[in-house]
């Protein structure tokens, strides 16, 4: 399980070159820092954790709970959390909703291959094909990969490797793309299974 994490935007992507002047695809993070707000206990809440928060906001704005909740922080609460924190780990995990695409057909929203083009398939070559048996058991299976909405979901890019840290201007770059569009809030982790294929 992931101990380091930290809440981030989606910039957008980049190249930067390396060492061996190679071009190396990026995506630039912004990182804002995190503070404590909230100190979760084993004994109090049954686990141990960090609530922060992110960005800013006018103290005008915050519904009361939300203004004593700041408020009555505790004493390691007020902290920072920056992006160095990330930077020795080497590799991290990014989860955010990705791109929505609308109403999509089994094809490209699961890869299938499609019926025949020719040889005596009529109307039916985008089609998924067969979707259960006929009197058993007289259903669809839950799970049956159909057409359906497409993207809008929470994702995963796993072991995506950092390839800069920059606490002064609040960046962060990372190997590869990233879910979301930009501007697109991520949760970035150290990664959980730490570069295992």
């Amino acid at each position: 399980m992931a101990n380091k994490a930290i809440v981030g935007e989606k910039v957008g992507m980049t190249q930067v070159w390396d060492e061996d002047n190679r071009v190396v695809p990026v995506t630039v993070l912004r990182v804002r820092t995190n503070r404590v707000v909230q100190v979760k206990t084993q004994e109090r809440d049954g686990y141990s954790a960090l609530q922060v928060t992110y960005g800013q906001r006018d103290a005008a704005k915050l519904t009361q709970p939300e203004a004593g909740h700041f408020a009555g922080a505790g004493v390691e609460a007020g902290q920072e959390i920056t992006v160095d924190m990330l930077a020795e780990s080497g590799l991290v995990d990014v989860t955010a909703v990705s791109r929505g695409k609308g109403f999509a057909g089994a094809m490209k929203r699961h890869g299938f291959a499609g019926l025949s083009a020719s040889h005596g398939v009529h109307k039916a070559h985008r089609k998924p094909g067969a979707i259960g048996q006929c009197a058993t058991p007289s259903r669809v299976f839950k799970g049956k990969r159909m057409p359906g909405r497409m993207g809008n979901q929470k994702t995963t890019t796993l072991n995506l490797q950092v390839v800069e840290a920059d606490a002064e201007r609040e960046i962060l770059l990372v190997r590869g793309s990233v879910p979301g569009p930009r501007g697109a809030t991520v949760l970035i982790r150290n990664a959980v299974k730490g570069g295992q294929s």
